[in-house]
């Protein structure tokens, strides 16, 4: 097999950064995307890859980071959306959208999709690190910023269940283009993904509690697996993963037309006339 490009986001700490040491080894091409220009530059090095800079907390940024995996590789063979966290207290971004929301989905569907040419190019894999979370979720269209009822989890609960309705409608549009896709989730594991957070999952992941959390290497397993095997033969496009394994979801994460509903938004509120369309056929 020829060397593969692989655009892993949220890859320099926890299971993004245990994911692309682990696909290095095979030979691969790596590019690390992270926020923090001294953790990511630190993985980058160490791997010998190539990184970028980005913060999904500015959609300029992703447009930025499109821009730039565009100019640099002509294939990308697995985009991995894997940068996300839960968050404190109720708060926008510079681009008015609620934070937990834009950077868990927002951010990762604008990317997907201003790169979505190159990927059917390459009939890529595109995989995206969801939660069990997703249970906790209950989207409603008309407050997808959550500006009625916040709360931490909920809004957590909202944008990963978002990630398995986006998995499910980026197959239905783009896998007949070649596309491939996937959610999963990694299991609780002992990350500083919820620094910053007040939600009482930062009481688990800050304190003696961690102990009892997955290494991000175990957590990583499932993202490995899925970018180094065959969709259709090892697994199947369009669905929810944890462990190596079909999982059920919320009840809205098989609803088609929410989904569809919930793409269509989504371009709304990334505010472009630029994002390629595809056959819904």
């Amino acid at each position: 097999m020829s060397e593969r490009t692989i655009v892993i986001t949220g890859a320099s700490d926890g299971i993004g950064a245990a994911a692309a040491r682990a696909l290095s080894v095979s030979g691969d091409r790596v590019v690390i995307v992270g926020r923090s220009p001294q953790k990511t530059e630190a993985i980058a090095a160490e791997l010998g890859a190539d990184h970028v800079i980005a913060d999904f907390t500015r959609l300029a940024d992703v447009r930025a980071l499109a821009a730039q995996l565009l100019r640099r590789y002509p294939r990308i063979e697995v985009l991995a959306n894997n940068a996300g966290g839960i968050m404190g207290a109720r708060e926008l971004t510079e681009d008015g959208h609620e934070k937990t929301f834009q950077v868990n989905h927002l951010a990762p569907f604008l990317l997907t999709t201003l790169l979505v040419d190159r990927l059917v190019e390459s009939r890529a894999s595109v995989i995206n690190t969801s939660s069990a979370a997703n249970r906790f979720g209950r989207l409603n269209l008309d407050d997808l910023g959550n500006e009625r009822k916040y709360s931490p989890n909920k809004a957590y609960g909202d944008a990963k269940l978002a990630n398995i309705l986006f998995t499910r409608e980026l197959h239905r549009r783009y896998h007949g283009r070649g596309i491939v896709t996937a959610a999963f989730h990694p299991g609780v594991v002992a990350t500083s993904f919820s620094t910053g957070s007040t939600s009482i999952m930062r009481l688990v992941y800050q304190s003696a509690l961690k102990r009892m959390l997955i290494s991000p290497e175990k957590g990583a397993d499932t993202l490995v697996w899925l970018a180094g095997t065959t969709a259709g033969v090892d697994w199947q496009s369009g669905e929810y993963y944890e462990k190596r394994t079909v999982q059920s979801a919320n009840s809205q994460a098989a609803d088609a037309g929410l989904a569809t509903a919930l793409w269509e938004r989504s371009i709304d509120l990334v505010a472009t006339d630029l994002l390629p369309q595809a056959s819904t056929s």
